[in-house]
Parts: C-alpha cells; sequence; structure tokens
C-alpha cells in the first residue's frame, strides 16, 4: 500500500514550469484535434506544477545529517543513517474532474485533501579534514556527504512506472565546519547537497483517456547553515537554508471519442516542461543520543517562489508555504 501511494504520488508530482499569464500556450488549439485534447493537456501540466515543490520538500528535507551541527573531525569519523522525510502537503482529487473536450475550462477549481507526502532516503557522512586547531575547538573540517533515494517500479491500478537508467539515484554534497563541537563550543556548519531522483517513465489510464509522461527527472539542490549541541543524552540543532527544485519531462495525453457532444478521439503533441523553483528552508532537530546511536526528529517549513497555473486549487496554492517533518536513526563515530 504504501509503494503504491508513493507511486500515485510521483506520478502527479515531478515536475512543473512557471508560465507567463497566457500557461495555455503549452497547449495550443490552433487545430480541430488540438482543441478537443487542449483541456486534458493543460489539466496535467497544472497538476504537475501544483505538486512539483511538495515533492522537491519531500526530496530535500531539511539538515543534510539529522542531529549534526558542525563538522565530523576528520578521517577515521562517519555517520550512516536512514531517515523518512513527510511533507504535509495536499493532492488535488483528479476523480472528481471532468475533461472537456471543447477547449481548456479552468473552473470549477481542483479539489484537493490534506495528504502527507513521504519520501524514504539514506545518508552518508565520512570525514575527510580535522579542521585546523583554534583553542578548544577546530575550524574548517571537511566532509563528504553522499545521499541515495530508490524508487521501484510499478504496474497496476491504470498506472504503470518504469525507470529505465535503474531505481537507485546517489546524490552528493559536501560540509565545512565553521566549528567542531566540543564540550563547551556548539558545532556550526555549511553544507551543499543535491539529491536527485531516478529518470521516470509514467502511463496512466483514466477509462479511455490515457497520460504519458516520459523522461521525467527531478533535481534539489540544497545549502545549509547549521548550528547544533548536544547536551548529555538529548541533542539540539537548528538551521537554514535555500532550495532549488529543477525538473523537466515530455508529456502526452489521448483523449477518447465522445457522444455528448460528438467528437472524435483526439492525441496531443508532445509537450516538453521544466522548472526552477527557489525557495526558503528553516528547521530545528530534537536527538536522543544513545552511544553510537542516534535517534532524531526534524520539524521544518519551506516558502518562497512564483508558480502560475490556468487553473485554481481550493485550499493552499502551488507555491504556497509548507510544513515538512523528518524522522531518523544514524549510526556515528
Amino acid at each position: 500500500m504504501k509503494a503504491r501511494l508513493f507511486v500515485l504520488f510521483a506520478a502527479t508530482t515531478l515536475t512543473g514550469t512557471s508560465l507567463s499569464a497566457q500557461d495555455t500556450a503549452l497547449c495550443p488549439a490552433t487545430t480541430s484535434a488540438q482543441r478537443i485534447s487542449q483541456d486534458a493537456c493543460q489539466k496535467a501540466v497544472d497538476l504537475f506544477k501544483y505538486m512539483a515543490p511538495q515533492l522537491g520538500t519531500a526530496i530535500a528535507g531539511g539538515n543534510a545529517t539529522l542531529g549534526q551541527g558542525g563538522s565530523l573531525g576528520g578521517l577515521g569519523h562517519f555517520t550512516v543513517g536512514l531517515r523518512i522525510n513527510a511533507v504535509q502537503g495536499s493532492l488535488p482529487q483528479i476523480q472528481n474532474t471532468s475533461v472537456s473536450a471543447n477547449g481548456a475550462q479552468n473552473t470549477p477549481p481542483f479539489d484537493t485533501k490534506t495528504q502527507i507526502i513521504p519520501m524514504p532516503t539514506a545518508d552518508l557522512a565520512i570525514g575527510i579534514f580535522k579542521g585546523l586547531p583554534l583553542a578548544i575547538t577546530n575550524v574548517g573540517g571537511i566532509d563528504l556527504l553522499v545521499s541515495a533515494a530508490y524508487l521501484p517500479e510499478f504496474d497496476g491500478s491504470g498506472v504503470s512506472v518504469k525507470v529505465p537508467d535503474g531505481s537507485l539515484k546517489l546524490g552528493y554534497g559536501a560540509r565545512v565546519g565553521i566549528l567542531q563541537e566540543s564540550l563547551l563550543v556548539p558545532g556550526i556548519s555549511v553544507s551543499y547537497l543535491q539529491r536527485d531522483l531516478p529518470t521516470v517513465n509514467i502511463a496512466g489510464a483514466n477509462g479511455n483517456d490515457s497520460l504519458y509522461v516520459d523522461n521525467l527527472s527531478l533535481k534539489t539542490k540544497a545549502w545549509r547553515v547549521v548550528a547544533s549541541k548536544s547536551l548529555l543524552f538529548i541533542g539540539l540543532a537548528a538551521g537554514f537554508g535555500q532550495d532549488k527544485y529543477e525538473s523537466s519531462t515530455d508529456i502526452g495525453a489521448h483523449v477518447a471519442a465522445r457522444t455528448l457532444p460528438p467528437t472524435p478521439a483526439a492525441n496531443t503533441v508532445p509537450v516538453s516542461m521544466s522548472q526552477d523553483i527557489t525557495r526558503t528552508n528553516v528547521f530545528a532537530n530534537l536527538s536522543m543520543n544513545l552511544l553510537l546511536l542516534k535517534l532524531t526528529g526534524e520539524i521544518g517549513q519551506v516558502s518562497g517562489g512564483t508558480i502560475n497555473t490556468f487553473n485554481t486549487f481550493s485550499g493552499k496554492q502551488a507555491a504556497d508555504s509548507r510544513i515538512y517533518g523528518s524522522v531518523g536513526a544514524r549510526f556515528g563515530f
């Protein structure tokens, strides 16, 4: 059930674009066939634009390493962990929406339902350079950061998801310690990390109508400034930064023939879409320290950016702020 939910989120999430007021430019209606399929094309465009920042937040999360503020302390130090990010999202209720065969229609608004959007990831941090000694701390320490996301193939319930280049996608980054945490000094660092999803091909059907999404990719780039301090068995961390979500895809749609009014079947011309959206990210972590194991919870919020849509949505709009959370465990030395 969880895998199916994740696939359905991915199918409606992984792309978007910021257009001018003439949003229907991606779905022209200069011919009779284009007019028949224009509404299906435009609704697909706007659904992706609405969901894109939500999945981007689910991938990026907050802290590059949950509960960690400063650098690790050089060679011989590492940490490996698993986490689940979850965004308090809004899922359009597609089943309540009808498709017109008479050009793009933007009324009534899409109904939306509050939905938690999860994303499991794995994280690895390896100490590379301890830094330069300064009184009771070190400055300038360097860590290598690696992340992994896994998306399985799926075929069922009218949705087919194929991963032509493999289900596993690795992300890379680095962290530079401003201060290494010690008994009296908090850990402070700056990090940069890129997390991506595998390239995906998706086909979906609703009755006799079909939607095709090919060469779909989503890349996130994030920088963070984080401070942390351990107090016996409890650890605190807080930070801020900026996310950039980059996505692209080619979509197409088939609209079956209608009897009322009588219209023939039509196919959209494949539409290429891309998006760059930048958001501000703030977060806080609370950890429980158990010798070499650390259990961490995170709460954060993203905001900012502009996304224009032809259709409107009930509740939150595409670029509205979103709350997210993370829970994870990591082992380190």
